[in-house]
């Protein structure tokens, strides 16, 4: 009819025509509307008062824009705070629903986030009793709402006074206190590097999403074959079908035709890729990606579209019995690889302050310290898209925990189908990215039961101690692989219920599974023991670092920059992390006195333990086959493991860690006798993570701090690929004699058949040991990108500042008369130098 109309009239009458055609089209095609740019207000549940509230956002940065609290960072005031917590807050937004949006059939309120125990209201109507803040909630609200105005409602209770009711409700006491009755953010409870900020809020966009015929619920795949020649996928489409009836799916231009009934059903279409590029982690090839385009059409109309972007990769968790134990490392495209790496926590205490260019800058850090994994840790959140998009394109593989740590969980049925539901609902969202290594069921809980006396700590009835295992046993060993079995294709379906395996105090914790390593920091143990502790996969280990002065001067006044003023205090979440660093620092580094320097040498004590840790872990390959330190980064300004601080400055941990994951690195260890009467040897190796075998030069010599120089030889080495070589060893007859350890040091360089230059330092004794002169560095700026140094002695940790300046090196030796070239960025800058040697 339209067409008889529309053929023989005039210019304007086809205007009419395609407007009425495209109105047509706008109301069958699937939409979604944001409603987190609304003009949203948060209360009290008790006051009157409306204030401005952000979508996404969270009541703590409400009140804070909203000039109702003081900055919760800074100084002690998280401990005035803590009242916000016990409230009941309501966030409220008034929406239109216009003509065309009042048409389609199916209308749904979609909340990517609730933070966390919330009543949702539309126009006065209860519609969703929300409990999880991990869950995507999907509301039809076709029968609710109306054309015109609408209202949006959300009560929050406190979770954490709901929690505690619950608690009180149980035959026995949980280890992990409220938090374990919530399915909230753990870490927002509090931690010993994280403030206590329960929070509550809309933290995630909220929409509304208008559908007719049918819509796409999700898109997965399957890898069936993959080889250099071609690589055979199944890609698998879920899709919500309306009215039953033909329709097309279209994958990259590929139509196929299917007949849908009412309801949710999964259509699964065959897809090629000749000569294949395969995704490669950072530092072995390229991370190639490819991307698909799922279209349903119904009538040559299209109702709703999905991206779906991959990697072509296999990877395999291999564990197999050996002389020693049993193996645990990961094959990445059938190759061997060495995880380097470190574990990451939420990088805001408030998370929808994140920005892009703040998980851009992280994940950056990452690719530029040579990692090439992070483990997302269970007592945080699930990260955002953007967080996995980045590892995808950048080569770093994800060791993702669900979202369970260092506590034991309830195991009534409403718990676990609640937490069934969660694990699905982000499976389902992760499972395409390439990045993803493993899944892993929680964070340190079998150890905790375990190894941490929990049953003597609670008193636990036998009774109760089989209940409480149980519950853990279905939840972690039962319910959640079945899900991801559920869900996730076999070649992509990689699970360990619980990091570490077995605690750390274990014999058996070095020869079988993954090892969180703390004898070092918690035990006390000397940072000499990171050599003799290695496990087969260093999941965690890690020492404390203070941050950058510049960071202190956020949250404290210039009259508090000690260690015994409250805003210092209260930014140390360790009960005695300060007494920790002293105590080490005390063994290996005459102890400044100005604070400016206590923070600079506090970062050098981190560093060293970090060298020792990584040199040691790598250097045992491929007995041991990762290294994950603990941790990359904080949620707040703080003094904790952390390599980089909550401002995303390099602390002197984090550039040594660069150096430390180099693809070719030379380890230099130094064998004491029996009687510990000094060396018996000295032992230089060089690691090779690359896939070609090198030829090349190794010169050693030994130097003295003032230039002059004491001893020298050179030998060919034949280095391996992805493996360790045995390049020289000592004799004790070669090592200098003891009085002259004081101010010598060994330096080792390695030049391979390209004139790629690889260096280190061996020093004889620890840092406070030694004696040095006081050096005089000098530097030019050769261009706008290098800088020159140079010293006429020794300069040891040498720590470069300058305004707007940034150095893809600091904290470094810089041997006697050498000419250092460093690559920076920014503009050229007076330069402050500060040396160890100056302390």
């Amino acid at each position: 009819m339209l067409l008889k109309i529309a053929f023989p009239m005039r210019k304007k009458w086809y205007l009419i025509v395609i407007l009425f055609f495209s109105s047509f089209l706008g109301w069958t095609q699937n939409w979604e509307r944001s409603l987190s740019k609304e003009n949203w207000n948060v209360q009290k549940f008790s006051d009157n008062l409306w204030s401005k509230a952000h979508v996404p956002g969270t009541i703590h940065t409400d009140l804070f824009l909203n000039h109702q609290i003081q900055d919760p960072f800074y100084g002690s005031n998280e401990k005035q705070l803590q009242w916000i917590e016990e409230q009941y807050w309501v966030y409220q937004t008034k929406f239109v629903i216009s003509k065309k949006e009042i048409l389609p059939q199916n209308k749904e309120l979609i909340f990517y986030g609730l933070d966390t125990d919330a009543l949702v209201y539309v126009n006065d109507s209860l519609v969703l009793e929300a409990n999880n803040m991990f869950r995507t909630w999907r509301i039809p609200i076709q029968k609710l709402i109306r054309q015109g105005s609408n209202t949006l409602r959300i009560e929050f209770e406190s979770s954490s006074l709901k929690a505690k009711k619950t608690a009180a409700l149980s035959p026995f006491v949980l280890p992990g206190d409220e938090k374990v009755y919530v399915r909230k953010a753990p870490y927002q409870f509090g931690w010993d590097w994280g403030p206590r900020f329960v929070t509550a809020g809309i933290w995630k966009n909220v929409v509304l999403r208008f559908w007719n015929a049918a819509q796409l619920e999700s898109v997965s795949y399957s890898q069936e074959k993959l080889n250099d020649k071609v690589a055979q996928l199944k890609i698998k489409t879920t899709v919500k079908c309306y009215k039953p009836g033909v329709y097309s799916l279209v994958i990259n231009h590929k139509k196929q035709i299917v007949s849908l009934k009412k309801g949710i059903q999964i259509v699964e279409i065959p897809y090629q890729i000749n000569n294949p590029k395969k995704w490669w982690p950072n530092g072995l090839g390229a991370p190639n990606l490819y991307t698909f385009s799922v279209q349903i059409h119904q009538k040559k109309k299209l109702l709703d579209e999905k991206k779906l972007q991959i990697g072509l990769r296999t990877i395999e968790l291999v564990q197999e019995k050996d002389s020693i134990g049993k193996s645990f490392y990961f094959k990445v495209n059938g190759r061997k690889v060495f995880m380097k790496g470190a574990n990451y926590i939420p990088p805001e205490s408030f998370m929808p302050k994140m920005t892009y260019k703040k998980y851009e800058n992280l994940i950056e850090t990452a690719v530029k310290s040579n990692m090439n994994m992070l483990r997302v840790w269970g007592g945080g959140v699930y990260e955002d898209d953007i967080f996995y998009t980045l590892c995808d394109q950048k080569g770093i593989l994800v060791w993702q925990d669900f979202m369970f740590a260092c506590a034991l969980f309830p195991g009534d049925d409403a718990f676990v189908s609640n937490v069934k539901e969660e694990v699905k609902d982000q499976v389902v969202r992760l499972q395409n990215h390439p990045c993803i290594a493993l899944w892993c069921g929680n964070n340190e809980v079998d150890e905790g039961w375990n190894n941490w006396g929990w049953q003597k700590q609670y008193n636990y009835s036998k009774k109760d101690s089989t209940t409480i295992w149980n519950n853990y046993k279905r939840l972690f060993e039962k319910e959640i692989p079945a899900v991801l079995d559920s869900l996730v294709s076999k070649e992509n379906n990689r699970y360990w219920p619980s990091s570490p395996s077995i605690g750390w105090g274990k014999k058996e914790s070095l020869t079988q599974g993954d090892s969180h390593y703390w004898g070092v920091w918690w035990g006390m143990e000397p940072l000499e023991n990171y050599s003799k502790k290695v496990g087969r996969f260093m999941s965690e280990y890690g020492f404390q670092g203070m941050p950058d002065y510049k960071t202190f001067q956020t949250f404290a006044k210039p009259t508090e920059m000690n260690l015994a003023s409250e805003a210092v205090k209260a930014h140390q979440k360790h009960p005695t992390g300060y007494e920790t660093i002293q105590t080490y620092m005390e063994r290996d580094y005459k102890i400044p006195t100005a604070f400016e320097d206590y923070i600079y040498v506090s970062q050098l004590l981190q560093a060293r333990g970090f060298k020792l840790a990584i040199e040691a872990h790598r250097s045992a390959m491929p007995y041991c086959m990762g290294s994950l330190y603990w941790q990359l980064n904080d949620c707040w300004p703080v003094t904790s493991w952390s390599s980089t601080d909550y401002y995303g400055r390099w602390k002197a941990a984090q550039y040594q860690v660069k150096r430390s994951f180099e693809s070719k690195l030379i380890v230099i260890k130094g064998v004491e006798n029996t009687d510990k009467s000094g060396l018996n040897s000295i032992k230089v190796q060089i690691i090779n993570d690359g896939l070609i075998a090198e030829k090349g030069t190794l010169t050693l010599s030994i130097i003295r701090f003032n230039g002059t120089e004491f001893w020298k030889t050179s030998k060919t080495i034949n280095v391996k690929s992805n493996a360790v070589t045995n390049a020289v060893e000592l004799s004790n007859s070669e090592i200098p004699d003891a009085k002259i350890w004081k101010d010598c040091l060994l330096h080792a360089v390695f030049i391979n058949s390209k004139g790629e230059k690889t260096t280190t330092e061996y020093y004889f004794l620890s840092p406070k040991d030694l004696i040095f002169q006081k050096p005089n560095i000098t530097y030019k700026f050769i261009d706008k990108n290098h800088l020159e140094l140079s010293t006429n002695t020794l300069a040891k940790d040498v720590f470069i500042q300058g305004k707007g300046i940034e150095l893809e090196d600091n904290f470094i030796d810089l041997l006697p008369n050498e000419k250092r070239i460093l690559v920076f960025k920014g503009k050229k800058s007076v330069l402050k130098i500060k040396s160890l040697n100056d302390l």
